[in-house]
């Protein structure tokens, strides 16, 4: 059964500076509920002042906080993952209404991963050591240091578990950070922060301001600030990138792409057609790593067609707090025009509409378009919604191929029952992440991030620590110093 959402997630207030809550003083902020459009917070922007202010703070509170044993530090990442499950069905609620997403989704896979990855990283923690190199007599060793002060600039689609993936590796290695969640989506970022000091997090290690595009820009040219970690657009990347290397910042961009999936004849119908649908329908098509270009062999098109229509016709649309609701609203109007914008583009371009179409209010139905060209704009441009293009093709070689031909590179993904065409193409596959027989899956013990213009850095994983911390290397004289004047 349905059951009508509060009309109200009103946090304490709109930032999170130096261990309290703050009120932002800057421009108006209201929280949509997607599915409704009902105002469900008002929050206000922070100012220069207010961004400088988190950044002093996270700055003034990072020394101590990096001389911890990391062992400590893991404990209370620990804890706070510990806190995330105790109030998994609280965070659910609160991440459908801040997204529109459905409340299946949201209690298996958002909150519950950002849970994942404090623990992963609590773990990882107190196993990070330097190296010792033997140079003779004489030696030298490395000590894995903090950067200092880590920005954070989340994504719409997946807040608090965007939230908690950069939060985790930054703060177990020492570093504090400042996290500018996106103004359509705020209200996780202050869950974490309150759950982070409730664990035990000294004030200032973590911090939240709020705002638009001016609040982020602010952020990223801090002086103070060392790291910049972003997860949006390819075009909101390249000038975060920029901003960030005129202070010479250490950077982590995961951004967007056009990611191919290839599905060859041998391949199983049902699981090549339920990945498909997961990398183009899951979160109503709202996920940076989609695979919406579906390469499919011409001797398994008319089925997988065929099938692939027949599954989405039976996707349930409605209410994201109603536990039967699959596929929930877009984000906003906004980005509802886009994508309505690009189904009419495809139709023009003459594409064949299997099933779905632009669809009415909030909602944009699944929609498939085979006899997909690689030179159509839906085939060459990230829609960030939920159409998918098919593609057919002849042989391996002409897949990979066109699948490459892109500048994007975040992800791709094969089907195949022939494992070692599997790794053949995975190996062949320009991406930073691919699947075999699979999609979508991201657990915390693999890395994830892009390569070409889908980003630069890794999310996740023990790779993370490299983005999160720098070396210095220490050599050890055991003898006479000789120089030559």
């Amino acid at each position: 059964m349905s059951d009508s959402p509060s009309h109200s997630a009103q946090p304490a207030a709109s930032l999170f500076i130096d261990g309290r809550s703050v009120d932002g003083q800057g421009p108006a902020l209201q929280v949509l509920y997607p599915y409704s459009g009902e105002v469900i917070a008002e929050l206000r922007e922070a100012t220069p002042e207010q961004v400088a202010e988190a950044t002093a703070a996270a700055a003034a509170a990072q020394p101590a906080w990096g001389a911890m044993r990391p062992v400590e530090r893991g404990r209370v990442l620990m804890r706070a993952a510990q806190i995330i499950r105790e109030r998994a069905e609280e965070l659910a609620r609160l991440e459908t209404l801040d997204t529109g997403k459905p409340i299946q989704e949201t209690r298996v896979a958002d909150w519950p991963s950002g849970a994942d990855a404090l623990e992963y990283f609590a773990g990882l923690a107190p196993t990070v050591t330097g190296q010792t190199m033997p140079l003779g007599g004489d030696f030298v060793y490395t000590i894995r240091e903090p950067l200092g002060v880590c920005a954070g600039i989340g994504a719409w689609n997946y807040p608090s578990q965007i939230a908690c993936w950069k939060a985790a590796p930054a703060l177990v290695m020492g570093n504090a950070m400042v996290f500018k969640p996106s103004e359509e989506t705020p209200l996780g970022a202050l869950k974490l922060a309150e759950i982070l000091i409730e664990a035990g997090l000294p004030p200032g290690v973590f911090n939240v301001v709020q705002g638009r595009g001016a609040v982020g820009a602010a952020l990223v040219t801090d002086p103070r600030v060392d790291k910049v970690s972003l997860t949006g657009s390819v075009a909101t990347g390249q000038k975060v990138y920029a901003a960030a290397a005129e202070g010479m910042r250490h950077v982590t961009m995961e951004l967007g792409g056009k990611s191919p999936l290839i599905v060859f004849d041998d391949a199983s119908l049902e699981d090549a057609v339920g990945a498909a649908i997961l990398a183009n329908f899951y979160s109503s098509g709202q996920i940076c790593s989609n695979g919406t270009r579906v390469f499919v062999q011409n001797g398994i098109l008319p089925a997988f067609l065929d099938r692939l229509a027949a599954r989405s016709a039976e996707v349930r649309m409605g209410d994201p707090m109603d536990e039967a609701t699959q596929h929930g609203p877009i984000i906003n109007a906004g980005q509802v025009a886009k994508i309505r914008d690009a189904i009419a583009r495809g139709q023009h371009e003459g594409a064949r509409l299997v099933c779905g179409g632009p669809g009415e209010g909030a909602f944009v139905p699944p929609t498939v378009f085979a006899d997909v060209t690689d030179d159509m704009w839906i085939a060459r441009e990230e829609i960030f919604g939920p159409v998918m293009s098919v593609l057919s093709f002849d042989t391996e070689e002409e897949a990979l191929s066109r699948a490459n031909a892109t500048p994007y590179g975040l992800a791709a993904g094969v089907f195949t029952r022939d494992l070692s065409r599997g790794h053949r193409v995975a190996a062949a596959l320009q991406a930073g992440t691919t699947w075999i027989n699979t999609y979508n899956l991201t657990p915390i013990e693999a890395p994830f991030g892009g390569v070409k213009l889908s980003g630069i850095g890794r999310e996740n994983s023990a790779a993370a620590i490299e983005h999160y911390s720098q070396l210095k290397s220490v050599y050890v004289g055991m003898g006479t110093v000789d120089a030559p004047y």
